[in-house]
């Protein structure tokens, strides 16, 4: 139940539409909205819609209140809108299974990718028992979703607002539905025409280089002068070997002892490419070299016993398996591990090619893996040291879209945000869509 500031006009709901639109008289599917606005705004103008990303989390589970002046309020209509199939929607995809799946590989010393294919397959077979169309969970569908409901709310045109994925779904319904588009505001955007899981390791590598310069230029502790090639070396020698760890579960008085592998130290290493803690990221490195990995390690398995409540693994599944492993090369992916050794093996991803055998959903549609020519105007953000989404698909998004500005924050991550040193882009962005913006901070560039 979400509270809002009384003055505020709220309406919430859910928007029911085809599950497969191909089959009009088929499947219902109930997506959850909500729609908040002042008295003295126009219902039906200067209205921002924003979805996260994932794919497979939720929007709405993470809005508990709203005030008077909350974020986009200050620039007319707020709407929050889910994506088919996570958590407040109808079905729910959630593979409950998988995270069981996890946690036992870790606590009896089985092979993690096998119990998993096992949990997919048994999750899969649940769905198809009750009758979900699970190809029907995609980008495309979600964008006349969007459409649908701004139909229906009766809404001139959209800012749309999209973070990582949905960044991509947001390009999606600027392409199918351009007359619903007013801007576009595209935090990390993952653009769905690329192939991700070809650059995955190349996108990892890039975000440390940027570290190991920081260290370079901006460090005076000699110990931190070469550890680009300290971390090279580390990381490659250890490719393939194994190693053990005591470890004690969230209210449990009984430690266990865990194997862990290269991947869980890259994950103590990549998860701190972020705005509070790239500082930090030198020193971790520093330690995992020196045989002090422990702590993070543990921080890692933390992680992964807690699990993550808001996704929905099936959604995830049926999104990233038929617009990206669907269209992936293997060989490319492959070639990564040739080039890149100390990333060599990296699971980068909690969705595989095996994992996408056993969903077995159709690929999207190609129109889905063509470039996005829009005329809107863009305001894109990135992170200099984002491990997933570089500059460099930012780049390319803004390559077909004449009317776009892309600013490159330093020493942020995956989700930079807008605001840079106290100026808030978005509003100014928002005030004039077609001005060229101009950086104030020696940590932002605007191209």
């Amino acid at each position: 139940m979400v509270k809002a500031d009384p003055r505020l006009i709220l309406k919430t709901g859910y928007m029911v539409v085809p599950e497969n639109r191909r089959k009009p008289a088929g499947r219902k599917v109930k997506i959850p909205f909500l729609f908040v606005r002042k008295p003295d705004q126009d219902p039906r103008k200067n209205i921002t819609l924003y979805t996260t990303g994932g794919p497979g989390y939720s929007t709405t589970l993470n809005i508990d209140s709203i005030s008077y002046n909350s974020g986009f309020l200050a620039y007319g209509g707020f709407i929050a809108f889910d994506q088919r199939g996570t958590k407040r929607a109808k079905p729910c995809l959630d593979c409950i299974e998988v995270a069981s799946a996890i946690k036992r590989s870790y606590r009896e010393g089985k092979n993690k990718d096998s119990l998993v294919l096992s949990a997919v397959k048994q999750c899969r077979e649940r769905f198809v028992r009750q009758g979900v169309d699970l190809s029907a969970y995609n980008t495309i569908e979600s964008a006349e979703d969007m459409n649908d409901l701004r139909l229906a709310l009766n809404i001139d045109s959209l800012n749309l607002v999209g973070i990582s994925y949905s960044g991509g779904l947001m390009l999606t319904m600027a392409r199918n539905h351009p007359e619903g588009v007013r801007t576009l505001i595209l935090n990390s955007p993952l653009p769905g025409y690329v192939n991700f899981e070809e650059h995955a390791l190349f996108n990892i590598n890039e975000a440390l280089e940027q570290v190991f310069h920081n260290c370079e230029t901006d460090s005076t502790d000699a110990k931190y002068k070469n550890l680009r090639s300290r971390f090279r070396q580390y990381f490659t020698s250890v490719t393939g070997k194994k190693f053990s760890v005591s470890y004690k579960e969230k209210d449990s008085n009984k430690s266990i002892n865990i194997i862990y592998t290269k991947n869980e130290l890259l994950d103590a290493v990549t998860s701190r490419l972020n705005f509070r803690q790239v500082k930090t990221v030198a020193g971790v490195i520093t330690d995992i070299i020196d045989g002090c990995q422990d702590k993070y390690v543990r921080e890692v398995l933390d992680g992964y016993f807690t699990g993550d409540a808001n996704v929905s693994l099936g959604m995830r599944y049926s999104v990233y398996c038929s617009e990206q492993i669907g269209y992936a090369n293997l060989q490319l992916q492959k070639h990564q591990d040739q080039i890149l050794p100390l990333l060599a093996g990296y699971q980068f991803n909690n969705v595989t090619h095996p994992i996408c055998n056993c969903w077995q959903v159709k690929p999207e549609s190609e129109i889905a893996k063509q470039p996005v020519y829009s005329a809107a105007p863009a305001l894109i953000s990135a992170g200099d040291i984002d491990p997933d989404c570089r500059p460099f698909y930012n780049r390319l998004i803004k390559r077909y879209m004449p009317n776009s500005q892309l600013l490159i924050i330093h020493n942020r991550g995956h989700a930079p945000g807008f605001t840079v040193d106290g100026t808030d882009y978005v509003k100014l962005f928002l005030a004039n869509p077609y001005r060229q913006l101009v950086s104030q901070s020696t940590n932002l560039i605007i191209e």
